[in-house]
């Protein structure tokens, strides 16, 4: 007999070895359908037990593949090939999300996160990375599409070939599953019967519609507002010729305060916190609220914060800076009695968005005059962004009473390497930084240990709150009401399970008539809130705070 041409000719020659591929490659075939059909979409459930599965998706496709014509049984075998692929695809971004943001990926909302997920690479770990990360992912897409087309494809072919047995197969498992459905059988505290992809889609299809009536609803919420009429000079009463400081500090969340492994050293810190500003002449009362996110979208909390809305995705960001909604910074340029600056590190392209906070001027990146270098994604330490408005704005002589929206990046992911405090005298144009950023800590080998990631976060907000602390020391007086608070949670490899959402929120101020006026509040004394400190949602924060210092709030 002739030999085959080509890469073919191989199996002519070595038969055996022929057959031997043949089989593993049909069983692996086999194996990618099933790990399809049952892979869960979130990296705490990949486990053996999670495969060991009867699907009834699977069951229902075997038993349409076998009662249809040939050629209609190639298009079913290559279009269940492909919605598995892509299945697998979504499947997989919410693992990363659940990983990030503690939720899943949404099909109609989340598809921006990617271009800022790439950024984040880009920024932590280089251009190279970033390029790497993004070929990876489209080779990922397309390997895993191309594969459970293949191999959906060939076991179909085997199930052709063998089709008695494929059917009695195929009723069999049926029966199996239904039983285990009836008896509730379980394997590893699962169903041992699965139906986790029609779960699944059924999910999708809900959040879906939920994203596309989204819209109309948050345009119905936006519409509302107690304050939209009051008079410029009868807002803001109680705060008239204070400077008023709203500052962020990224990833400030309640673990921080709760979780015992970082309780010790936070309370450390906050407690002599309290103590320093308490010689200084300042007090504090602090509190909880809700955050509309966690692990990340820290743009999402600073806008819920500041307009009173629940800022939930990225549609509803998008309606809130297109619209008129006036939030706490338009409200206080309003009056005529602020002028109103923002200090926003983080920002390092054109922010469009910032013309609807109503901020007078921005001070990005660009314009804090800092020469030093970035900490991972970092642009600006905590101190010198501090030092920087004083110098800019608040240290100026003959200005106006100022209101700032100050955001402090340091405790934002990955918390490596950390900046540190040094003398204030000694910050310069940040050159200082590089001989620290050198002593710093890998991002890199900090994240292939989660206990390390977890120290990290705590020592980077420990640097948020003591720039914070020293800061108000150094420069603020009896006309400084400090109101700071933290955006978001950290993400799941500090929170480790934590469902909540909650971050510490904390307003300081010498002169006592402005603390007077949030008695009623319920706060804690001091920086750091009780456990049982009132718990509200961060959108609520606004109206509270206006009616507060309105000219009713000292009554």
């Amino acid at each position: 007999m002739a030999e085959r041409p080509g890469l073919f000719r191989w199996r002519v020659r070595y038969p055996r070895t022929a057959r031997g591929v043949t089989v593993a490659t049909t069983v692996l075939a086999g194996v990618l359908v099933l790990c399809a059909l049952v892979l869960p979409n979130r990296v705490e459930r990949l486990t053996f037990g999670a495969f060991f599965r009867i699907p009834a998706e699977g069951v229902l496709i075997a038993g349409l593949l076998l009662s249809v014509p040939a050629r209609t049984r190639r298009i079913i075998a290559v279009v269940t090939g492909v919605l598995l692929g892509l299945l697998s695809v979504l499947k997989f971004l919410d693992m990363g999300f659940y990983q990030v943001l503690a939720r899943p990926f949404d099909l109609v909302l989340d598809w921006i996160l990617l271009d800022d997920a790439a950024e984040f690479v880009r920024e932590t770990y280089g251009r190279t990375s970033e390029v790497l990360a993004v070929i990876g992912v489209v080779l990922l897409v397309v390997v895993v599409v191309a594969a459970t087309t293949l191999a959906t494809v060939r076991v179909t072919n085997l199930m052709m070939r063998h089709r008695p047995v494929a059917a009695r197969t195929t009723l069999i498992l049926g029966t199996a599953w239904i039983t285990c459905v009836t008896l509730g059988v379980q394997f590893t505290d699962a169903p041992l019967a699965s139906k986790i992809n029609a779960d699944y889609v059924n999910k999708r299809v809900d959040q879906v519609q939920a994203g596309l009536k989204d819209g109309e609803i948050f345009r119905k919420q936006a519409a509302v507002d107690a304050f939209a009429k009051t008079p410029p000079d009868q807002l803001l009463t109680g705060l008239r010729g204070k400077d008023v400081l709203f500052t962020f500090i990224e990833s400030y969340g309640r673990v921080a305060i709760d979780d015992p492994a970082m309780a010790e050293q936070t309370d450390s810190v906050l407690t002599e916190g309290t103590e320093r500003l308490e010689k200084a002449g300042f007090a504090a009362r602090s509190g909880w609220l809700t955050s509309p996110v966690t692990g990340a979208g820290s743009w999402l909390a600073h806008s819920t914060f500041l307009s009173g809305l629940w800022i939930k995705n990225q549609q509803r960001y998008r309606s809130l800076t297109t619209s008129d909604r006036a939030t706490l910074n338009s409200y206080f340029r309003k009056t005529g009695a602020w002028n109103t600056v923002g200090i926003v590190p983080g920002v390092r392209r054109a922010w469009p968005e910032g013309k609807y906070f109503a901020l007078d001027r921005i001070y990005d990146s660009e314009h804090l005059g800092y020469h030093g270098p970035y900490f991972s994604w970092t642009p600006v330490p905590d101190q010198f962004s501090l030092e920087a408005f004083e110098r800019l704005e608040h240290g100026r002589k003959d200005r106006e009473p100022i209101m700032a929206e100050i955001i402090l990046a340091s405790s934002h992911n990955p918390w490596s390497p950390i900046a540190r405090m040094i003398d204030w005298e000694d910050l310069g144009d940040g050159s200082v930084f590089h001989k620290i950023k050198e002593e710093g800590t890998d991002p890199k080998e900090v994240w292939k240990d989660s206990d390390k990631v977890r120290a990290e976060y705590a020592n980077a907000i420990e640097y948020s709150l003591r720039s914070l602390v020293e800061y108000m020391e150094r420069y603020g007086d009896e006309d400084t009401v400090l109101v700071f608070l933290g955006d978001h949670q950290p993400v799941p490899t500090v929170t480790q399970g934590s469902r909540s959402r909650d971050v510490p929120i904390s307003i300081v101020a010498k002169d006592p008539k402005v603390l007077e006026r949030v008695e009623d509040w319920g706060w804690t004394e001091g920086l750091k809130p009780a456990e049982d400190a009132p718990q509200w949602p961060m959108n609520t924060f606004r109206d509270r705070f206006m009616t507060a210092y309105g000219p009713d709030g000292g009554r």
